[in-house]
């Protein structure tokens, strides 16, 4: 096994052919070990040069006030927004944030950022990632360390109600019908603001047009616009974010589509560049501060640590924000 890096506990337990708690308990002499067990994963260590980290073994049955992050698509305006509320709440709680970011979506990915974090003493985790991914994380996470999932099945925004919001707006303005811009299929979110507005349509009476697949980028809203723009009938837009909308906008000022004179716009996020776009946006806004509020308070409910009882509602309200970009047909 080569390792181009320090090794990490990690490394260990993949040579060893054990968990990385029990490198860990091995580390730290625990008796339940069995021999056999044991003097593998001490070859291990010799083999790859395993240092542990002195301080992260003192702490030892107490924790370091730091809060381990798993994420994942940190570029995306909704990851990395929702990685500074967790910060904010942190540090206002008096203890820092260590991130492990992942590239891609796999075991070996997920298990090298828990040993990472791992190997700090992290107090908590919390694991802001896909639903799969993060179920993945919290089956590998040691049973002493506390953990909290930012998504469906941890505290999340309410992806549904935002575009049940978004898509009545539109309707109550008239409009015939909306089309709807999707994210990528593997997208939770997505796929929650899919059947929400397919419900809220439903509700209205009203057929809903098959959704057009974008990806969350600029340039898949652009070219969506362009299919659009050319299509009798459409009136009103829903993009399942901002930087999607934001790519409809620059494709029907292309063609000379009038926004919201002849097609009402509206996105999802509030990005800080909604409010300032040609029209202004009219989006939902999701509150990632709190987000980040329930998640440390929860954390440190589990961990024993003092302070407000967390809310028991897990999901966060979102906030429609009514600008330019909409208008009665």
């Amino acid at each position: 096994m080569t390792v181009t890096r320090a090794p990490v506990m990690t490394d260990v337990a993949r040579l060893a052919g054990v968990s990385h708690q029990t490198v860990s308990r091995v580390l730290n002499n625990h008796p339940n070990v069995k021999t056999i067990t044991r003097q593998r994963v001490l070859d291990a260590i010799r083999m790859l040069g395993y240092r542990p980290n002195a301080h992260a073994r003192g702490l030892a049955g107490r924790h370091a006030r730091v809060i381990g992050v798993i994420s994942y698509n940190t570029i995306l305006y909704g990851p990395a927004a929702t990685l500074l509320g967790i910060e904010r709440a942190a540090r206002a709680a008096g203890y820092g944030v260590s991130i492990a970011t992942l590239e891609r979506i796999d075991p070996q990915g997920i298990t090298s950022a828990i040993g990472a974090l791992t190997d700090q003493s992290v107090a908590g985790i919390i694991v802001v990632a896909p639903q799969h991914a993060a179920a993945t994380a919290l089956h590998g996470l040691p049973e002493h360390i506390p953990a909290v999932t930012v998504g469906p099945s941890g505290i999340s925004v309410a992806q549904t109600v935002g575009a049940r919001l978004i898509t009545e707006h539109l309707l109550n303005l008239g409009h015939p019908t909306v089309w709807h811009i999707a994210g990528p299929p593997d997208s939770v979110e997505a796929r929650d603001r899919i059947d929400s507005w397919t419900r809220a349509m439903n509700r209205a009476g009203v057929t809903p047009p098959a959704p057009i697949t974008g990806d969350w980028s600029a340039r898949s809203g652009y070219l969506a616009g362009l299919a659009l723009a050319s299509r009798r009938g459409v009136t009103a837009v829903f993009a399942g974010n901002d930087h999607m909308a934001l790519g409809l906008l620059r494709a029907f000022a292309e063609r000379g589509v009038r926004v919201p004179g002849d097609i009402s716009v509206a996105g999802f996020d509030d990005i800080p560049e909604a409010a300032y776009l040609n029209p202004p946006l009219t989006t939902v806004r999701q509150d990632f501060d709190e987000v980040g509020r329930r998640c440390i308070a929860t954390l440190l409910h589990r961990l024993g640590a003092g302070g407000p009882v967390p809310d028991a509602v897990t999901s966060v309200a979102p906030t429609l924000v009514v600008r330019d970009s909409t208008a009665p047909h």
